[in-house]
């Protein structure tokens, strides 16, 4: 059964909200007639020109430059807005914590510290977590539901899998309203595509540079790709559903897609004949990610509704607008 809450005239903040996922969260947020959104993000990988749509549709969006690991300042910003909800998707990314392990671990449980810490002295009253399905390391069993053990395979992986595990000691010890978004493999328009990009903005670029491609490991390894409007019509039903509290869910397609096969679709839509190039396995890569989303079809009733040939296409049409050659 389904409980549905309106975020009509509530005041939301998204933090990381400039960056790819978090961007496309603010633009589906807006058709839900909120009061206000305050995007927090200290611009290390967002930029202002993804939230171009979002100010250009919606009067009362503040873009904050700030990053969440700053505690005081962090918490200035709640006392000053008035906060309603709190979409937490600040995070130091996974190719990062590879170069410096050490920082990058202790800047994502900071944040998620102060988030929870927020949330506890009544500076907002819903937290929605972003995790990541890198916290469950390489599939042991498929499809992988929530109950998969959690064996992080990188310092990124363990932040996020030690910052999950920092939520739901909150539900537990505070009994706070918090719920855990597990997404798996988002991809689409606005994904970095400079330093720590991902495996589909790097290829396009590298095609678009008339480079070879060039893939770490057998291309053998899957992940569950999911288009990133997906994730985001999900993570608004977090925000108005009462059920998700206390709860880790999956977001994910629910389909299990080879690297190879992933380097087809977009070969196939820049019509490339040049070589592909197997690198060495990145460290700590996990092998297999194939999600089960039954929990998320049971509470949220969600549906991915964005095919991975269909997504692909779309995605590589908005680089070429995009993106230029460098």
């Amino acid at each position: 059964m389904l409980k549905e809450l309106s975020l009509k005239n509530k005041s939301i903040v998204v933090t990381g909200g400039a960056g790819f996922i978090g961007s496309h969260l603010v633009d589906a947020l807006i058709k839900e007639e909120p009061e206000k959104i305050i995007v927090v993000c200290n611009f290390s990988l967002g930029k202002k020109e993804n939230l171009k749509e979002a100010e250009e549709n919606f009067q009362n969006l503040k873009i904050i430059n700030q990053s969440v690991a700053d505690y005081k300042s962090v918490k200035k910003i709640f006392e000053n807005e008035g906060v309603d909800i709190t979409y937490n998707l600040a995070v130091i990314p996974l190719p990062a914590s590879l170069e410096d392990p050490l920082g990058s671990t202790l800047e994502n449980l900071k944040m998620i510290i102060n988030v929870c810490e927020l949330l506890r002295k009544g500076f907002f009253k819903k937290l929605i977590n972003f995790s990541s399905s890198e916290a469950y390391g390489t599939a042991r069993k498929v499809p992988m539901n929530e109950e998969h053990p959690l064996n992080p395979e990188t310092p990124y992986a363990a932040s996020k899998a030690g910052g999950d595990l920092i939520v739901d000691s909150y539900f537990r010890t505070f009994k706070l309203p918090v719920a855990t978004l597990r997404p798996f493999n988002n991809y689409g328009p606005r994904q970095n595509a400079g330093k720590f990009a991902g495996i589909i903005p790097l290829t396009i670029k590298r095609i678009m540079n008339n480079e070879n491609i060039v893939i770490n490991g057998d291309g053998e390894q899957t992940r569950d790709f999911i288009f990133v409007t997906d994730t985001a019509k999900a993570a608004v039903e977090f925000g108005k559903n009462s059920n998700v509290i206390g709860k880790t869910i999956n977001v994910a397609s629910g389909r299990e897609i080879s690297i190879n096969y992933l380097i087809e679709l977009i070969k196939k839509e820049f019509n490339y004949k040049g070589e592909v190039t197997y690198g060495p396995e990145r460290p700590g890569d996990v092998r297999r990610h194939f999600a089960d989303i039954s929990l998320a079809k049971k509470i949220l009733g969600f549906e991915p509704s964005v095919k991975i040939e269909d997504g692909i296409k779309v995605t590589c049409d908005w680089y070429k607008k995009n993106l230029s050659k460098n």
